[in-house]
């Protein structure tokens, strides 16, 4: 508890939040679109989950670049990665063709593609060595809740305007971009004084693929969930103030878990966590797919609890595996992430239209009790504790100098 409170006493942890609350909360609106596009651009479920590949798919690709890009020249463009998502979703909406669509959303996708890495970079600086996964989870929990935030905004916006109302989502992403700048500017003479990264070292290349991979199959379990919910719930005759808060408690309720899988994670290792998140996920995903209707609500809050929680957990195991390359590590384990679940909609999707959307959804099922093995093979404390000892001998040997009389 007491991690917990420092890390929302952290003003630069909660700036760094907001900010990824506002560009996650672009993703967060794009499943609400979905129905609207398969009217306006006579789409079926394959195609417009194109439009979200487009997306999530120039995200994911582009966050290992700037992920090096961090790690060379620091994390100074967070705020303007803000203003070019808010800028060019606005467009989304005023695309006059299907191709047009999925141009602007791809470019768009460069905004969240640069933000996370910086994001995760700049916070991996602001963490304490206690209760570092309770702080990280309440930095990528932001991100969560503004996905949970996105359905709700859309049924708003997008009921009064139609598409176009993707205009309106400009005004959040300036008025955030501009109070992350002058939030990080303040900081920026402090952050010159901090000690510099430590040099790079051998990859552990076994968990780290294990690590990936435990990513991946999480990310197209929880994107199909959340992509696919509301336009299932629309086949079965249910309107949009029903399954776009359907949509926000899933989000929700990973955003919560997510906190509470760090503070566990400190207390019990973040392998042991992440191992029974996926154990308990295979009932939870098994009973949102096969009993739908208004107990959708409890399971989708078990769903998000325990499918959809551990995402900043994987993030640490991949930035203390490539120390000294932690901008990397973060957009390699986020923009493969991304990737994977980007890749998974239209996948989904096109099963859907074969067999059903039900019954497409049901596949999860599968993909979650594949990768309980991988998760075996995730880096444990012991091992991470080995990595990081060298990394705590050399500050406490930079530490002593000064007090050597040089």
């Amino acid at each position: 508890m007491r991690d917990l409170v420092a890390a929302f006493r952290n003003r630069g942890l909660l700036t760094l939040m907001l900010g990824h609350f506002t560009v996650d909360s672009y993703v967060g609106v794009l499943p609400v679109l979905f129905p609207l596009l398969i009217g306006r651009f006579h789409l079926n479920l394959e195609t417009v989950g194109l439009v979200a590949l487009a997306y999530s798919g120039m995200a994911s690709i582009s966050q290992p670049l700037f992920g090096l890009i961090a790690d060379r020249w620091g994390t100074r463009f967070t705020g303007l990665a803000l203003v070019w998502t808010a800028s060019t979703f606005a467009a989304v909406g005023f695309a006059s063709t299907f191709p047009a669509l999925v141009a602007v959303a791809a470019i768009s996708g460069l905004g969240s593609g640069c933000f996370h890495p910086l994001g995760a970079l700049t916070v991996r600086a602001l963490l304490p060595g206690r209760g570092a996964a309770t702080a990280m989870s309440v930095y990528v929990s932001g991100g969560t809740l503004g996905l949970a935030a996105g359905p709700l905004i859309g049924v708003a916006v997008f009921g009064l305007f139609g598409t176009r109302g993707t205009a309106v989502m400009l005004v959040p992403g300036l008025a955030s971009a501009a109070f992350l700048v002058l939030a990080m500017r303040r900081r920026s003479t402090r952050d010159k004084a901090r000690p510099e990264p430590p040099a790079p070292r051998p990859v552990l290349l076994l968990p780290l693929a294990a690590t990936i991979g435990v990513m991946a199959s999480r990310s197209w379990t929880v994107v199909a969930l959340q992509a696919f919910t509301p336009t299932w719930y629309q086949q079965m005759g249910y309107g949009p103030w029903f399954y776009g808060p359907l949509a926000t408690t899933i989000i929700l309720a990973s955003a919560i878990g997510a906190v509470g899988t760090g503070s566990l994670a400190d207390r019990f290792g973040r392998r042991f966590v992440i191992l029974w998140s996926l154990v308990l996920s295979v009932p939870a995903v098994a009973l949102f797919v096969a009993f739908p209707g208004p107990l959708a609500f409890l399971w989708g809050v078990l769903v998000g609890f325990l499918a959809a929680s551990t995402a900043p957990l994987m993030l640490m195991l991949a930035q203390e595996l490539m120390a000294g390359r932690a901008g990397f590590a973060s957009g390699l384990i986020m923009g493969l992430g991304f990737a994977t679940g980007a890749i998974g909609v239209p996948l989904t999707g096109a099963i859907a239209d074969r067999i059903g959307l039900q019954d497409a959804l049901a596949t999860q099922l599968l993909v979650v009790a594949l990768t309980i093995p991988i998760a075996l093979l995730l880096p444990g404390e012991k091992l991470l504790h080995s990595l990081r000892q060298p990394a705590v001998e050399a500050a406490a040997v930079a530490a002593a100098v000064p007090a050597t009389g040089d």
